[in-house]
């Protein structure tokens, strides 16, 4: 197992900014970042980045935690391998250890990715040096690519052999298995063997945005009747409709110049990078995707499509605007002169030309919706016109933001109207009913998607699920392990603001603050389940001596960190501003013990408040003995209630022991300055 030491030296080394950078596009907010939530889709900005704590939470969906779960949600590995990964990428060596047994679905996909990576540079190795690779040599010196592009995109060639691939591997001992499961290989239609997947062609590499490969794309050399391109299928680490070719090196120059520039082809990707523009990606292959476009928000707001002009280029176009538009980005349009495309046009004339082009001739997505419809001769007729209208409406429409949708309808009304001769209202009216319209798509997709997993679940149901044995039961002061069914035993509601407060105080303040809260407090006054089992591991680790701190339990397995982040990120906080408006500054704690007296009173309160409901219920009984009796407590409860509404905290609680209480805070008087006295 890597050491506790080898852990926090990676934490230490990895800055969680940079790393949660390479995934989300962050904005300064006070002392910490915030930007789109990588977990779930949203608008507005509600994920949270405090790099004094090292902590990440989204306000929106609840997700927190550490760097290293950031690392293993994204990049769909295990603890030890974030760990690896980060301390290959900060330079902190971590040494191998062969008792370290992954999880088999963890296994598998460093399986895969081991195998990717083999196929990679064996590629790689065949177009340098194997002579059958001549003829892809050849296609990329004319292309004008060296071998210094070569080896940048780990360019490659696939020997046209059957099972050159296979063999190689295992000669390298490497698994069939993860071989066929990242479709290098595929079984043989004669039962025994394998073939390769790939085939005497030109190889394209595809990255993950840390640099790994997860797949390939072939390109055919000759003029054989086949598919000119043939990707791989989808895989463990590879999903293509959530992976754009070319984003590994182009993520900091989209954040750099806050735009992106999408393009058709991998040599397109390719030509423009080699002479210097770099923030330009291709869909993989496929088409445009929401996914993908989420991955390119992340670094960018603003998205130019380049796109040629045969019908199968203008249709892919039209779909992009509308997915790019409902992700909330600024779209543009740029048409390269009539037989050029990115890869030629920059070849003939080069970057700065391209860059011009770029400022000068794209155009906003109405401006070039409807120019093509002039081209097209449909601006005259009336049908075809309202149909133009109709399509451009039909984008608008994808734009989530009110105001923006305003402001493109009344462009639209500027430019259409000498054909139209209408007002804007009319305009107005008909997105209105193409807002409604698609509301209603929506309403009828999620009814479908529910009515799908309902039948789905009534399936797994019938699915005898196996008993827990006891050893898997968490207890306190282990380590916590999720228990099989255990997420849907747990209410789905906010947790307590009290109790996470109390954990707070806890791990912050460390021995004598858990010391004085378990004198007065036991983990029955708590109602959320994980916060109690946190409360339990705590005193289980103060029983055993244990370091209890942020950092111990920022390094725990889950869901430590994520409930970290949960207990110790608000999501408002006094502003800078604060203290300049009303004369006084904000300190959350300037007297930790007082905030834990008042924090336990909150809590007695609610527990108390939960008792009496429960008492009420009970008391609706016919036996009249029982009654009495529930009565008789509820007297009490209603009495301990009363008692802790009308005493201040620090007269309900005694101080701790030793005097540890700076007294300089006890006397807690707030003196009201009024603006004349200033």
């Amino acid at each position: 197992m890597i050491s506790d030491e080898k852990k926090e030296e990676v934490r230490a080394a990895a800055d969680i900014v940079e790393v949660v950078s390479d995934y989300v596009k962050l904005k300064r907010s006070g002392s910490g970042y915030v930007g789109l939530c990588p977990y779930h889709d949203e608008k507005t900005p509600s994920f949270n980045v405090t790099p004094r704590l090292g902590i990440f939470k989204c306000f929106g969906c609840g997700e927190s935690g550490d760097v290293f779960k950031f690392v293993m949600d994204q990049e769909g590995v295990g603890f030890t391998e974030s760990i690896r990964q980060l301390g290959e990428q900060y330079g902190v060596y971590i040494p191998e250890d062969e008792d370290d047994e992954p999880s088999e679905a963890k296994q598998l996909k460093e399986g895969i990715l081991h195998a990717l990576k083999f196929a990679g540079v064996y590629y790689y190795q065949n177009l340098v040096e194997h002579e059958d690779a001549q003829k892809a040599l050849t296609y990329l010196e004319k292309r004008g690519y060296s071998q210094k592009v070569f080896k940048k995109f780990g360019l490659g060639y696939a020997p046209s052999g059957g099972s050159d691939l296979w063999k190689a591997a295992q000669n390298a001992g490497i698994n069939e298995e993860y071989l066929v499961e990242a479709d290098l290989i595929k079984p043989s239609n004669r039962g025994q063997g394998y073939y390769d997947t790939f085939r005497g062609r030109l190889m394209f590499p595809i990255f993950n945005p840390t640099g790994k490969v997860i797949a390939f794309a072939g390109r055919v050399l000759g003029n054989e009747k086949t598919a000119k391109y043939i990707n791989s299928s989808q895989t463990k680490v590879y999903n293509k409709s959530e992976v754009v070719y070319g984003v590994n090196f182009a993520r900091n120059e989209i954040r750099r110049n806050k735009e992106v520039i999408l393009v058709e082809g991998y040599t397109d990707v390719i030509t423009l990078n080699s002479h210097g523009i770099q923030n330009v990606v291709a869909s993989s292959g496929t088409s445009l995707t929401p996914g993908q476009m989420r991955i390119l928000h992340r670094y960018g707001d603003k998205i130019v499509m380049i796109y040629d002009s045969d019908n199968a280029g203008q249709t892919a176009m039209k779909r992009g605007i509308n997915i790019a538009l409902a992700e909330g980005m600024e779209v543009q349009l740029l048409e390269l002169p009539e037989g050029q495309d990115p890869d030629s046009f920059v070849k003939q004339f080069g970057k700065e030309s391209f860059d011009e082009l770029k400022n000068e001739e794209a155009l906003d997505f109405v401006d070039f919706l409807l120019l093509k419809a002039e081209e097209e001769g449909r601006m005259e007729s009336p049908v075809a016109l309202k149909k133009v209208i109709s399509e451009v409406l039909e984008a608008i429409a994808c734009i989530p933001d009110s105001i923006q949708r305003q402001l493109y309808v009344q462009h639209l009304h500027q430019k259409t109207q000498r054909y139209r001769k209408g007002t804007d209202r009319d305009l107005f009216q008909e997105l209105e009913r193409v807002l409604a319209e698609k509301k209603q798509d929506e309403k009828r997709s999620k009814r479908r998607e529910k009515a799908r997993k309902k039948f789905q679940g009534n399936q797994n149901q019938t699915e005898e699920r196996p008993p827990v044995p006891d050893s898997e039961v968490p207890f306190p002061g282990d380590e916590y392990q999720p228990v099989p069914g255990f997420e849907e035993t747990v209410p789905q509601k906010k947790k307590p603001h009290y109790e996470k407060e109390l954990i707070r105080l806890m791990i912050t303040y460390g021995k004598e603050m858990v010391k004085y809260i378990c004198s007065l407090t036991n983990n029955h006054l708590f109602e959320d389940e994980e916060l109690r089992m946190f409360y339990d591991n705590v005193v289980g680790r103060f029983k055993e001596e244990k370091e209890i701190s942020i950092k111990a339990y920022s390094a725990k397995g889950e869901p430590f960190p994520n409930l970290v982040g949960d207990v110790l990120l608000e999501q408002y906080s006094a502003s800078d501003r604060h203290e300049e408006k009303i004369g006084m500054k904000y300190e959350k704690d300037r007297d930790p013990f007082f905030t834990a007296k008042s924090t336990i009173k909150t809590l007695e309160l609610s527990f108390f408040k939960r008792k009496r409901e429960e008492l009420a219920e009970l008391s609706k009984t016919d036996d009249e003995e029982k009654k009495r009796k529930i009565i008789q407590k509820q007297a009490e409860v209603q009495s301990k209630i009363t008692r802790r509404e009308m005493t201040e905290a620090d007269e309900l609680y005694p101080d701790p022991e030793g005097n540890v209480r700076d007294e300089t805070v006890k006397d807690r008087v707030f003196q009201y300055k009024m603006k004349g006295d200033e």
